[in-house]
């Protein structure tokens, strides 16, 4: 395991900003160190879903990723100034659920992967997913929720959606913590991820960039 994600696994967060700092000293390229962060987000997950980690863990792992990312955040953004957004994708959390560390995690991943994001934000209605959709006509839908309350609300937004007639040219990936891909049948979406890179990849599929 890399000293970075030991260190973000570990919860050691002062620890890990000066492991950045000497990666990004040492000429390290900073989405080299975001795909470390990402791969540490992937341990503390795994550890939350046995059991060994709790929701402190989880609220302590995301505030870690989000002070990385705000060092690396200039350093990408000159190079992303190079280039043109690679596409667009609408993210919340569905209606009835609050969580938005997962989410919190996605938005960030696909921002520094190139894709301008529009978070509505947490227990929204399906209306607003409507509203957004139609307002800034994403490539990408990215639903997400942690309980098992969020599947009819995901249904349902992706049904509203298809009524609104805006469903055709729109990907729709759903994610959080107990969905797979039976859930994903009963949605009506395109695919479920397990984690942010998941769907940066999916992102990327969407507007055909490999």
């Amino acid at each position: 395991m890399h000293k970075l994600v030991e260190a973000m696994a570990n919860m050691k967060e002062q620890e890990a900003l000066a492991i950045v700092d000497e990666l990004l000293a040492q000429g390290e390229a900073p989405q080299k160190i975001l795909d470390l962060s990402s791969e540490a987000m992937q341990v503390v997950g795994d550890r939350y879903q046995k059991g060994t980690y709790f929701l402190p863990e989880l609220v302590m792992s995301g505030e870690m990723l989000h002070k990385i990312g705000e060092v690396l955040k200039p350093k990408l953004a000159a190079k992303q100034a190079e280039s043109k957004k690679l596409g667009t994708v609408v993210l919340g959390t569905v209606r009835g659920d609050i969580h938005d560390i997962g989410k919190d995690v996605v938005g960030f991943m696909l921002e520094v992967n190139g894709f301008e994001v529009h978070d509505l934000g947490i227990d929204q209605p399906e209306e607003n997913f409507v509203a957004a959709v139609r307002d800034h006509k994403p490539q990408v839908l990215a639903l997400s929720g942690f309980l098992s309350v969020a599947f009819d609300s995901m249904k349902s937004t992706i049904e509203q959606i298809e009524a609104a007639g805006l469903r055709k040219d729109l990907k729709v990936i759903i994610g959080g913590g107990q969905i797979d891909d039976t859930v994903r049948k009963y949605t009506g979406a395109d695919a479920y991820g397990d984690d942010a890179m998941a769907a940066v990849a999916f992102a990327k599929e969407a507007v055909g960039v490999r």
